[in-house]
């Protein structure tokens, strides 16, 4: 799941960004508006985070962009105002939840994980197929009922696979989900992680690779 996190406080930002990674999130920074703009107008997040006091281009602004152009994209929108006109006044331009600064890194992660699955199309709390059963919100993956030990990579493409529910799926929207935008997009990560995970995953092997198109869990 990709997430934009636009925050004008860097050491903030960058704080919430790698608690997000943390989770198994691919996660972009954007310091301003303009710069979040551009990201939105080229990736395809899931949800982004959103502080409403931005330069450039207001939070406001960017709020009710994301809602007429990117339906599917879930916004989490940051405020220090606390009143109840703020919140409101939020929500109305498009907000799908409301965090109130400063706030606790678990919580944001959790609101972050809740509005992932309220985004149209997507897969429930628990993943299930061919045996797996994978936990986003817990971080936790089972085969046959036995843990298993992934890194995040190999955890945030699992994911992906099981959300497709038996569609295949190509390496360029693996690329775009489960790493961010400093990806050299030649490169061989997927591949490598993908051999890392069917390893870990054990026989039968479970990952089906589709010549030229992509790959997927029958």
């Amino acid at each position: 799941m990709r997430v934009l996190v636009v925050e004008d406080e860097d050491v903030l930002a960058d704080a919430v960004a790698e608690w997000l990674r943390r989770e198994a999130f691919a996660v972009d920074i954007a310091y301003d508006g303009t710069a979040a703009q551009e990201r939105i107008g080229v990736h395809d997040y899931d949800v982004v985070v959103l502080d409403r006091d931005l330069p450039g281009v207001s939070g406001d602004e960017l709020c009710r962009e994301i809602s007429s152009t990117c339906p599917a994209t879930r916004v989490l929108m940051l405020t220090a105002a606390a009143a109840v006109r703020d919140r409101v006044a939020g929500l109305a331009l498009g907000a799908d939840d409301y965090l109130i600064k400063p706030f606790a890194m678990v919580e944001l992660a959790a609101r972050v994980h809740a509005l992932a699955r309220r985004a149209p199309f997507r897969t429930p709390l628990t993943l299930n197929r061919g045996g797996i059963t994978l936990d986003p919100a817990g971080y936790e993956a089972y085969r046959d009922g036995v843990l298993l030990s992934l890194s995040r990579k190999e955890f945030a493409l699992l994911a992906e696979l099981l959300r497709a529910d038996g569609s295949v799926v190509s390496a360029e929207h693996l690329l775009e989900k489960v790493w961010d935008e400093h990806i050299d997009p030649f490169t061989n990560t997927v591949r490598v992680t993908l051999m890392k995970l069917r390893k870990k995953l054990g026989d039968p092997q479970i990952i089906e690779t589709v010549p030229g198109v992509g790959y997927r869990i029958p």
